[in-house]
């Protein structure tokens, strides 16, 4: 067969709007999910048993199902339970939050725990209750060395987003299925749709080295 790209370039803009609805949900689902993963974090960490029990569950479940099955349930069956109209731009946020939050959580409590208990005990000296103690002596120094790690699962939540598409929501992948049907040209769509996600992952990994060997320098561990 031969290439033909021109019939794929004319059409082009469709790939790039789908690459932006891809960013907005990478975006929301970082939004979310970060500040949702400290506080299952927290829970988890909390000496009350219940509520570090029901934290543990939360993330170990969506930790370990499939993140398609996850976004199949909040976009099918949760409108069905709680009778709620759900858009697949409202199912994909919902769904990469929770499932993006439980990653995060296991990052902040390997962070927080990273920190020497002198740290704790120094800020309770001093009459630091405990949440001024983590918002400004804990927190400040454990965020750093989890940076490499944050990053490292915002590339994964990009890579899975790709899954929306499968509610017929128009990221870049269901853009890309509608331009290989009307072209009639699908591995000429799928190579430069490759090519974006190769170029954009590519930058954004090399950011999160570069970062890493600045904190490296600074004398700041990292946490895995």
């Amino acid at each position: 067969m031969e290439w033909n790209f021109l019939a794929v370039l004319n059409d082009i803009d469709l790939l790039f709007l789908g690459l932006v609805n891809t960013l907005k949900v990478t975006g929301l689902a970082l939004f979310f999910g970060v500040p949702l993963g400290l506080v299952l974090a927290l829970s988890r960490l909390s000496t009350f048993k219940p509520l570090s029990a029901v934290a543990g569950f939360i993330v170990e479940f969506f930790r370990t199902t499939p993140p398609l099955v996850q976004l199949f349930w909040f976009f099918f069956a949760l409108p069905i339970l709680i009778d709620v109209s759900m858009t697949p731009l409202i199912a994909a946020v919902v769904t990469f939050s929770i499932q993006s939050s439980a990653f995060f959580a296991e990052i902040f409590r390997s962070g927080i725990q990273s920190i020497d208990k002198g740290q704790w005990e120094g800020a309770k000296a001093i009459g630091m209750t405990y949440s001024q103690s983590l918002s400004r002596i804990i927190l400040p120094q454990a965020v750093k060395r989890m940076i490499p790690a944050f990053m490292e699962r915002s590339i994964e939540l990009l890579k899975t987003t790709t899954l929306v598409s499968t509610v017929a929501y128009a990221d870049l992948m269901f853009q890309a299925n509608e331009l290989a049907q009307k072209t009639f040209r699908p591995l000429e769509v799928y190579t430069i749709v490759a090519v974006i996600y190769l170029v954009l992952i590519f930058l954004c990994s090399q950011f999160s080295i570069w970062v890493e060997h600045r904190l490296a320098k600074s004398g700041e561990g990292t946490v895995r």
